[in-house]
């Protein structure tokens, strides 16, 4: 094979790999967030806790937002001890 064909293949093979792979985030912006959400990620573990989705109505979900921003607690926080007292009546 000619060194010219080596260096078409070489080409073509480079252009593959960029139109597969996905769009980088402009500048950076996205690139400490990944490193971020598995530091969090392994933090949350240690400390026991489980990710836990649920689905509410708006009404409810700014009740919640309004009460943990007057008690100055984080909305896991509020959600945690409400669920708690809940537990504790039954």
């Amino acid at each position: 094979m000619k060194k010219a064909d080596l260096e078409k293949n070489q080409a073509k093979k480079i252009e593959r790999q960029i139109h597969q792979s996905p769009t980088a985030p402009r500048f950076g912006q996205g690139a400490a967030l990944g490193a971020d959400r598995r530091e969090q990620r392994k933090r949350d573990q240690a400390l026991g806790l489980i990710p836990f989705a649920i689905k509410l109505h708006g009404d409810l979900v700014k009740q919640l937002h309004a009460l943990a921003q007057e008690r100055g607690i984080g909305l896991n926080e509020l959600t945690s001890d409400l669920l708690k007292k809940g537990l504790k009546v039954k």
